[in-house]
């Protein structure tokens, strides 16, 4: 069975192949920009990055000004929601099928091998001394587009209070269902029905996580996506990303051999013009204040249906970025002190305002 899919598999990507040839010079240039290794498009900005870090400054691009940075491949439609109807119609057909390991969603539960590890660590790295088999307990996850909790259940588990938020209603039923049967996951998750944009209006900064698991190349605008994130984070606060890249590979494998051939996924699942390059996200999060610390390429076995860490980040790819811990504060002129301020005199005089001063600057620092 497997040696006849390897056939179509490999006749598929010689047609592929074929036709990708056949695309507009524009369009085969910027493929091949998205393509770049991690050392390359890492070296690029790196300085700028460290800039904009040493500066406090962050930039809040609007839809014309990225879209001439990064060219036509990031044009986004400015609706101020992330949600797509055509993409949650999608999952609307697949609501009862979230928690069938051999069916539709079996390469997200594998993943799960993966990413529930990326996050764990990464957590970790910054929120030390936590319970013993309760590593996450005490911090709160925001899971984006969390269908029927797959991701969200094992952080669960963890420890951590986890809000899984979904726009597809049956959904969300799905994973409450699978929940209610585990009296510790009835204590530490919760699940709604709503947007991100929803739920950034009434949770500002009150998550020290958020995780967006193969979402992104669901979403009806990025540049909403990664405002809300940053509304919702707390100061010092992670962003967890799974994706897929924007290359002729990914096309190739992840549309062409999963999609149409080998059935991994339903078919029509994605769409490759909605795909995103590391360097283009990179880019997007840094705008609005999220830094990104880490990417690690992904890549899948069909054969075993197991997925595996890897060099290239030309498929798959995991993120982590961090929320900037101080927002720029505007530089206030110098002003000289009121002559009919007598007490600003003696504390100048006696050197007690100098020190009352240290004193005030350092406990703001703390806060």
């Amino acid at each position: 069975m497997y040696a006849r899919k390897l056939v179509y598999f490999t006749s598929g990507l010689c047609v592929e192949a074929r036709f990708r040839c056949m695309a507009s010079a524009v369009e085969v240039a910027s493929c091949v920009r998205s393509s770049r290794t991690m050392a390359s498009w890492s070296a690029e900005y790196k300085q700028q990055t460290h800039s904009s870090k040493q500066h406090g400054s962050c930039r809040h691009l609007s839809a014309m000004s990225y879209v001439m940075r990064h060219g036509v491949h990031s044009i986004r439609t400015m609706s101020q929601s992330t949600l797509d109807p055509s993409e949650a119609k999608k999952f609307q057909l697949l609501a009862n099928k979230w928690w069938n390991e051999h069916g539709e969603f079996a390469a997200l539960h594998s993943m799960n091998d993966l990413r529930v590890p990326f996050i764990r660590d990464n957590l970790l790295n910054v929120h030390s001394g936590r319970q013993w088999g309760r590593p996450l307990s005490g911090i709160r996850i925001l899971d984006v587009g969390c269908g029927g909790g797959l991701l969200t259940e094992p952080l669960g588990r963890l420890g951590a209070d986890v809000v899984g938020i979904d726009p597809v209603e049956d959904s969300i039923r799905t994973a409450e269902l699978h929940a209610s049967f585990d009296p510790v996951l009835r204590e530490r998750v919760q699940y709604r029905a709503c947007t991100l944009e929803e739920i950034s209006e009434e949770e500002a900064e009150g998550f020290d996580a958020v995780v967006a698991s193969e979402v992104v190349e669901h979403l009806a605008d990025l540049d909403t996506f990664a405002i809300c994130c940053n509304q919702v984070l707390k100061p010092g606060g992670s962003l967890f990303i799974t994706t897929i890249n924007r290359t002729n590979l990914s096309y190739a494998l992840a549309i062409v051999a999963a999609e149409r051939l080998l059935h991994i996924v339903p078919s029509g699942t994605h769409e490759w013009d909605k795909f995103i390059s590391p360097v283009e996200l990179e880019r997007l999060l840094e705008s609005n204040c999220l830094f990104v610390e880490s990417v690690r390429g992904m890549l899948f076995n069909p054969l075993f249906g197991s997925w595996s860490w890897t060099q290239s980040t030309s498929i798959n790819y995991a993120l982590h970025a961090v929320k900037q811990r101080e927002q720029p504060q505007p530089d206030h002129a110098h002003t000289p002190a009121d002559p009919e301020d007598h007490t600003a005199e003696t504390d100048t005089r006696t050197g007690a305002g100098a020190g009352a001063g240290a004193g005030a600057g350092a406990g703001a620092g703390q806060n």
